[in-house]
C-alpha cells in the first residue's frame, strides 16, 4: 500500500510512534496514582512572637504521642501531646528562650521527625527536627555580610574510608584574597559534624560577631568526632582513631585546600563534652601546634574517680601526659586555655578537677561557670564568648 505523499518508511515510523503512545497511555492508567493525604492541613511548628511554640502532627490512629527533645526546658522525659477531634495531636510550650531546639515526636513509642517541618539537624545515628525561636542578638539571622558553610568529603587514610566535615568560611573569603586563621571546632558524644552548624548556629554566630567587629574573620573546620557507633564505657583502642584521623587527615586537608595560616599563633582547637576531652587529648600531646584551646562542659573524664577513667592496665591521663604537661617551653607559646561549664552540669566536678590539674602543671587557665547544664544553649553561648578571644 502506498499513501499519496507519504513514503512507506514515514508511515511505519508514524505507526510505531502511535503504538508507543498507546502503550504509555495504558501504563499511565494502570500505574497507582499519588493520592494527597486526606484530613486537616497541619502547620508545624508554629513560633509565636512571645516565644511560645506549637507542635502538631496528624496521627489519627495513634494511642499516645509525646514531644521529645532534651534541650527544651522541662522536657527531659518528653511531654504528652493532646489529640484533637480530627486526629491532630497538639502541644504548645514556652515561652522558650531564643535559640535552636531539636525535637521528635514519639508516636506510640516510635520516634518520628516532624513531617511538616523541612528543617533538620543530624546526630551520629539519627536525625531531629529543628525549630528556631528568634530574639538573640548573637545568633539570629541578620542583614550582615554572610559567610558560607560547605559539606566537605575527604578520604581518611587513617581510617581507610571517606569521611565528611563542615567548613565555615567568613564573609569575603570568596574574593580569593588573603589568608585566615583556622579554628577547629569539635562536637559532643552522639552528635556529628552537622551539629555545630544546625542546632549550634555556629555560622550565624561567627557572621554576627565578625560584622560587629568582635571577632576576627576565620575559617572554622568542624570534623566528625565519631569514627563509628558510640557507647559510653566501651573499651578504648590502643590508638585513638579520631586523633589519628584529625592530625593525619583533617588538618592536612584543611590547611592544603583553604587559604589559612599554618603556624601555631593562627590555629585554635575547642570542643564540647566529648569534643572537649578530644581537644585535651590532641592538643596536650602536640602542644606546639595550637595557640588557643577551648573546653566546653568537659575535662579529663574519670579524673574525679567517677565514671570511665583509665582502662585496665592503663596509666591515668595525667601520668600518660606528664612530659607534655611539664614542658614549659611548649606552654610558653600558648595564648589561651579557656574552660566553661554550667553549674548544674553533671560534668562540673570533672571540669573543676581538670582546671586544677592543669594549673598545678603551670598552665594559665581561664575558667567560667555559667547557669544551666549540659545543653546546646550553653554551648552556643560559650562559642559566642570564646570566638572573640581568638587571634587578637
Amino acid at each position: 500500500m502506498h499513501m499519496r505523499g507519504v513514503s512507506r518508511t514515514t508511515f511505519a515510523t508514524l505507526a510505531a510512534a502511535a503504538l508507543a503512545v498507546g502503550v504509555l497511555a495504558q501504563e499511565a492508567r494502570e500505574r497507582p496514582r499519588f493520592t494527597p493525604p486526606q484530613g486537616p492541613q497541619v502547620s508545624s511548628p508554629e513560633v509565636q512572637e512571645d516565644g511560645r511554640v506549637t507542635f502538631k502532627i496528624l496521627a489519627p490512629k495513634a494511642e499516645a504521642v509525646l514531644l521529645r527533645g532534651t534541650d527544651i526546658p522541662d522536657n527531659q522525659r518528653g511531654t504528652a501531646m493532646t489529640k484533637g477531634s480530627e486526629g491532630v495531636w497538639e502541644l504548645t510550650l514556652g515561652p522558650l528562650e531564643p535559640g535552636a531546639y531539636r525535637y521528635v515526636f514519639g508516636v506510640d513509642d516510635v520516634s518520628v521527625v516532624d513531617p511538616r517541618n523541612p528543617a533538620t539537624s543530624e546526630s551520629n545515628e539519627n536525625s531531629w527536627s529543628l525549630v528556631y525561636v528568634p530574639g538573640s542578638d548573637v545568633m539570629d539571622t541578620k542583614d550582615v555580610p554572610r559567610g558560607a558553610v560547605a559539606e566537605v568529603t575527604y578520604y581518611s587514610k587513617a581510617l581507610k574510608r571517606f569521611r565528611r566535615m563542615h567548613v565555615y568560611t567568613p564573609p569575603g573569603y570568596e574574593s580569593g584574597e588573603g589568608q585566615f586563621p583556622v579554628f577547629y571546632l569539635l562536637h559532643g558524644a552522639f552528635d556529628c559534624d552537622d551539629s555545630w552548624t544546625t542546632v549550634g548556629r555556629a555560622g550565624f554566630i561567627l557572621d554576627n560577631l565578625i560584622a560587629a567587629g568582635k571577632a576576627k574573620p576565620m575559617v572554622v573546620a568542624m570534623p566528625a568526632g565519631h569514627t563509628g557507633r558510640f557507647r559510653f564505657g566501651a573499651p578504648r583502642p590502643a590508638v585513638d582513631p579520631f586523633a589519628a584521623d584529625f592530625t593525619g587527615d583533617v588538618m592536612p586537608y584543611v590547611e592544603s585546600h583553604y587559604r589559612v595560616h599554618t603556624d601555631r599563633a593562627h590555629r585554635a582547637l575547642a570542643g564540647l563534652s566529648m569534643g572537649g576531652a578530644q581537644t585535651l587529648n590532641v592538643a596536650i600531646a602536640d602542644l606546639q601546634s595550637f595557640g588557643y584551646l577551648g573546653v566546653f562542659s568537659s575535662g579529663v573524664f574519670g579524673i574525679t574517680g567517677q565514671g570511665p577513667g583509665a582502662g585496665p592496665g592503663e596509666q591515668p591521663w595525667e601520668e600518660r601526659h606528664a612530659d607534655a604537661l611539664n614542658d614549659a617551653a611548649a606552654r610558653a607559646g600558648l595564648e589561651l586555655v579557656w574552660f566553661a561549664t554550667g553549674k548544674d552540669d553533671f560534668v562540673v566536678e570533672t571540669s573543676r578537677a581538670t582546671v586544677a590539674m592543669l594549673r598545678k602543671h603551670g598552665f594559665e587557665v581561664s575558667y567560667e561557670e555559667s547557669e544551666g547544664g549540659h545543653t546546646w544553649k550553653n554551648w552556643r553561648d560559650y562559642l559566642a564568648v570564646f570566638a572573640p578571644l581568638l587571634f587578637q
